[in-house]
């Protein structure tokens, strides 16, 4: 599977932004997919997964209520609605997907990485 993250720019606080992950050469349905997120001299960290069914999915406790994860398995394509965006939330983001049909927070069961896509929110 190849994964390409996008959507990604500079929003004030307060704003909100789609990413978009698109994924090609197999069948994306039968993987759960997952977000990440890795600031500026910080470890990376898990933002939100979602099942392959879009039945489940976890956030992150400083995403809750702020974002939503999505899928449009006919599009090969999973989404990060973030709205109410904070300068925290400033980050390069990455979209993950692993087989399964758990979801989990470790990025270490992830099987396959996008190349990830700038977020930058001013104060």
């Amino acid at each position: 599977v190849q994964l390409q993250a996008s959507g990604g720019g500079l929003v004030q606080a307060g704003g909100s932004l789609r990413l978009s992950c698109a994924a090609s050469g197999r069948t994306f349905s039968r993987y759960a997919s997952g977000w990440f997120r890795q600031a500026p001299g910080k470890e990376r960290e898990f933002v939100a997964a979602i099942s392959w069914g879009g039945g489940r999915t976890i956030y992150t406790d400083s995403v809750k209520g702020r974002f939503t994860i999505s899928r449009d398995n006919a599009k090969n394509t999973v989404y990060l609605q973030m709205n109410s965006l904070k300068p925290e939330d400033t980050a390069v983001y990455y979209c993950a997907a692993m087989i399964g049909v758990g979801v989990t927070r470790g990025d270490s069961e992830y099987d396959y990485w996008g190349q990830g896509t700038l977020v930058t929110v001013s104060s």
